[in-house]
């Protein structure tokens, strides 16, 4: 499991290595270290054995269903998986019931992916962190003790550790990329509508996005590849071609243009995430790419003022019933965040579905008006202590989850596909991301400058050990 997702599929097709031999090691791996970093809350292993066998079967025979044939895998608890409960980080195991499964999930099954369980995430994906009271605080697999990041946080810290390959989260202001950015991985949200909702619980069904989680962008764009498409079953979802990512990730960057958001998204950020995303994009400087300073529409404001409301309306509206009959099932700050939606107007909630249309719209006209990509922090500071990010009162604490994810939130309201890149370590061992951006639908480029980055560094570690 120290291979990427690429190369265990390439060594099932030639026989060299087993499903099954990959799930017990994988299951192995859960046993020991799971009760640590509590990244699974269940683990389907009886369920994963049974599908590595009738794959390892079709290897045999020379059939394969797909580029991750014996890959394992693992989700967000938010995805509905037949025969598995579906708690969204709640206290309840069953909270979430779906007439359809998720999707994304059933697509890359599909494609030959084995399903190792579900990933612990914080209740309701409301918290950009990963603590969770109901099913234990996600640890952060280099330092415990420290955030994995959120919500997606058991998405980030089964990839880092290498419970398994690749795994699929959500992201609603940043809930794939912070993950990925505080356990050392890639994250990759897509552009809105790109991959279906079908299947998993809504948070704020205009702002959700699914996506992948993985060691390396190759992977990541792998399965991006297989779960991406139009799909009957999500209205929202778009009937554009996806065309052959990973069959372009290594095309040349050369003449390429990307730009520095030198406002906002520099402001305030820790030396060590300043310098080393400065560090990396000199590096992309030197690929070919044509790096200069980009211009913006105004950020903060108009990307708070609309998405607040939005997401904070439609949490409500997604789960009025445990907010008003179940509130003490509810921990304090998810609480507080998800009822502020009680508050909203129609007038309000209009009005800010309004502003998001303008500001997507400046938002795209501006920044790729003579550049392909923008480059940027992904998080402003390495993964906090758990003791420091939940210190004080709920007003405190929802003051600093906006903090950290202030990077990641406005490109949820403009829906431009986004992927988070490794780019260097803190002197204490914490990962620091690099946020790469694209014009909509635009995934192939975005990925294709992440993984030139990629292969210009070294960034990637042999996945801790418990």
């Amino acid at each position: 499991m120290d291979l990427t997702a690429m190369a265990l599929a390439a060594a099932v097709r030639d026989n060299r290595v087993s499903p099954v031999e990959l799930v017990r090691e994988c299951l192995t791996r859960i046993e020991r270290q799971n009760p640590t970093l509590r990244a699974f809350i269940t683990v389907d292993a009886d369920g994963a054995i049974a599908a590595a066998r009738a794959l390892e079967a079709d290897a045999v025979a020379g059939r394969f269903r797909g580029p991750l044939h014996g890959v394992p895998v693992a989700h967000k608890d938010l995805c509905a998986i037949p025969g598995l409960p579906t708690s969204c980080g709640t206290r309840t195991p069953d909270y979430f019931r779906s007439d359809m499964p998720c999707t994304a999930a059933a697509r890359l099954t599909g494609a030959g992916a084995i399903v190792l369980g579900k990933l612990n995430m914080t209740e309701l994906a409301m918290g950009p962190f990963g603590d969770n009271a109901h099913h234990g605080d996600v640890q952060n697999p280099w330092k415990p003790g420290h955030a994995s990041g959120g919500s997606s946080s058991g998405s980030g810290a089964a990839v880092a550790a290498a419970f398994v390959a690749g795994a699929i989260g959500s992201d609603t202001g940043g809930s794939i990329r912070l993950p990925a950015a505080c356990c050392g991985v890639v994250g990759l949200k897509a552009t809105y509508g790109r991959v279906s909702r079908a299947g998993a619980m809504a948070l704020s069904w205009t702002m959700d996005h699914i996506g992948p989680l993985a060691a390396t962008v190759s992977d990541a764009a792998l399965l991006f590849e297989a779960m991406a498409g139009h799909d009957p079953a999500d209205p929202t979802s778009s009937s554009r071609s996806v065309g052959s990512i990973v069959g372009g990730l290594d095309a040349p960057v050369a003449g390429l243009r990307a730009g520095v958001p030198e406002a906002y998204f520099f402001d305030q950020l820790h030396p060590e995430v300043d310098a080393a995303v400065r560090a990396a994009i000199s590096t992309i400087a030197t690929l070919g790419i044509r790096v200069d300073r980009a211009k913006l529409p105004e950020v903060s404001a108009l990307s708070r003022e609309c998405s607040t409301p939005i997401v904070a309306a439609e949490a409500a509206t997604e789960h009025g019933s445990l907010l008003r009959e179940r509130r003490e099932d509810v921990q304090p700050v998810v609480y507080a965040r998800a009822s502020a939606g009680f508050s909203v107007s129609a007038v309000q909630y209009l009005q800010a579905q309004r502003l998001r249309q303008r500001f997507a719209r400046e938002f795209v006209a501006t920044a790729f008006a003579d550049t392909d990509v923008l480059l940027m922090p992904t998080i402003p500071e390495p993964a906090p202590a758990y003791a420091v990010a939940k210190a004080g009162s709920v007003e405190d604490i929802v003051a600093r989850m906006g903090r950290f994810s202030r990077l990641t939130r406005p490109l949820n309201a403009a829906g431009v596909p986004a992927v988070s890149v490794p780019c260097g370590w803190t002197r204490d061992g914490l990962p620091l991301a690099l946020q790469i951006v694209g014009r909509p639908f635009d995934e192939a480029t975005v990925l294709r400058v992440a993984r030139a980055y990629e292969r210009a560094t070294d960034w990637r570690r042999p996945p801790p050990q418990g």
